[in-house]
């Protein structure tokens, strides 16, 4: 190995999840074939990483941006909304409160608008003409609205105006509830007037959004062609923008970040690291996994350390698919082995884990692994949800998994008082 040997950290997005009847009460990843990913955890260390608390379930924003090195105490200000912005290039003002959403399929009923489709049948084209239609709206109190597309049914709303806040409720039940209708939004705190304010142009925004996107073209087009049309929005993660801070930037590493899914492209702009992407990156299964892997090997020319994050684990998992999953981690497996005969320390983890009969994210601690040539092994011998609760690394934070991985590449120094922030103290 080299003497500052350069890293990959593999993020296989909600790779966890819990047995299922249909794998035989296997996990998918337990009852994937995985030979690569079973050959770094045999000659590596695993762990039970938590994404952030243990228990907590949380989103791609949250877990990844801990696996990127930025601050434990900044995560709890990161919103989701703010960081799509940053992926879709969405010029976000000071004062500006930005939203994470969905283009939904929506209808009323009884003078509520139901939810038939929280992804409008995952919607990958005229996203763009949907999202022309809702560009600057006014919503009355001098605050506009713009949507903003990103990657198939996601979206951003940027709000502008004064008497703004983020400190607002989602409209987006959710996959979790049964809760089929869109929600009210309300201010977190009843006394918080520009909160109150927000939310109210927010449900304006929801109507007026609706009313607008029914009878739209794109949706008579899909109708005619038995496709769910994508009729409203649905919104969730309101934020703004604030300074981030990344151990990976302190270390004055030089990182990148191959993805096709708009939080992580987002992520890595807030976190001034390369950002890579191509077309034919996508955040469902069809992703170019050889193309993203080349991209990979382009990029550690010039770069110390570089992610590649997959989204279509998780992608399978919400639609409640086990069997796909699984398919999804094999195809994962094949398209990595160019990276096992190359001198790299290889971390492999992901955000959050995602429980495929369900559904949901759960709070499940995520199997990881950390390879090195001439790092220690443990006695696991496969990768998989069981076997990692028997690796050497034990249960670890995201934090603890990344300055693992910097450790195997020397670039630690001894402990600093500057490097307190980057550190999680329990």
């Amino acid at each position: 190995m080299p003497d500052r040997p350069k890293g990959v950290i593999i993020i296989i997005d909600g790779l966890g999840d819990r047995p299922a009847a249909e794998l035989n009460g296997a996990t998918p990843l337990e009852a994937a074939r995985t030979p690569n990913l079973d050959q770094l955890a045999a000659h590596g260390q695993c762990a039970q990483v938590d994404p952030f608390v243990p228990g907590m379930p949380v989103g791609t924003h949250t877990g990844t941006s801990l696996l990127m090195g930025v601050a434990p105490r900044d995560v709890y200000q990161l919103s989701r909304g703010p960081v799509e912005a940053s992926g879709v290039g969405v010029p976000v003002q000071p004062g500006d409160v930005a939203l994470r959403c969905n283009f939904a399929t929506l209808e009323r009923e009884n003078g509520r608008l139901k939810i038939l489709d929280r992804r409008a049948g995952r919607i990958r084209e005229g996203t763009d003409e949907l999202a022309a239609a809702l560009n600057n709206i006014s919503l009355g109190r001098d605050v506009t609205a713009s949507i903003y597309p990103a990657s198939q049914h996601r979206a951003v709303l940027r709000l502008s105006g004064p008497n703004l806040s983020q400190s607002i409720s989602d409209t987006d039940p959710s996959d979790v509830t049964r809760e089929r209708y869109v929600l009210e939004s309300t201010a977190q705190n009843a006394g918080d007037s520009a909160a109150s304010n927000t939310a109210s142009v927010v449900n304006t925004f929801i109507e007026k959004a609706f009313e607008i996107l029914y009878d739209h073209p794109v949706n008579q087009s899909r109708r005619r062609r038995d496709l769910m049309p994508a009729t409203g929005i649905i919104t969730r993660g309101a934020g703004i923008l604030y300074e981030t801070h990344t151990l990976i930037n302190h270390l004055n590493m030089k990182a990148a970040v191959v993805a096709g899914e708009r939080t992580l492209l987002g992520l890595a702009k807030l976190f001034q690291y390369t950002a890579i992407t191509e077309p034919s990156f996508s955040a469902l299964p069809d992703t170019d996994l050889v193309a993203k892997v080349a991209a990979v090997q382009t990029a550690l020319e010039n770069h110390d350390l570089v992610y590649v994050h997959i989204k279509g684990t998780d992608t399978c998992g919400h639609d409640k698919d086990p069997q796909g999953k699984k398919r999804m981690i094999e195809r994962i497996d094949a398209a990595i082995a160019p990276f096992m005969t190359a001198q790299l320390v290889i971390g492999v983890s992901a955000d959050h884990s995602t429980d495929s009969v369900l559904g949901r994210h759960s709070g499940d601690p995520v199997p990881s692994i950390v390879y090195a040539a001439n790092g220690r092994k443990d006695a696991c011998r496969s990768y998989g949800e069981m076997s990692c609760m028997q690796g050497g690394l034990g249960r670890i934070s995201a934090n603890t998994f990344l300055l693992t991985v910097l450790d195997l590449m020397n670039r630690l120094h001894e402990y600093r008082s500057t490097d307190a922030s980057f550190l999680v103290r329990n």
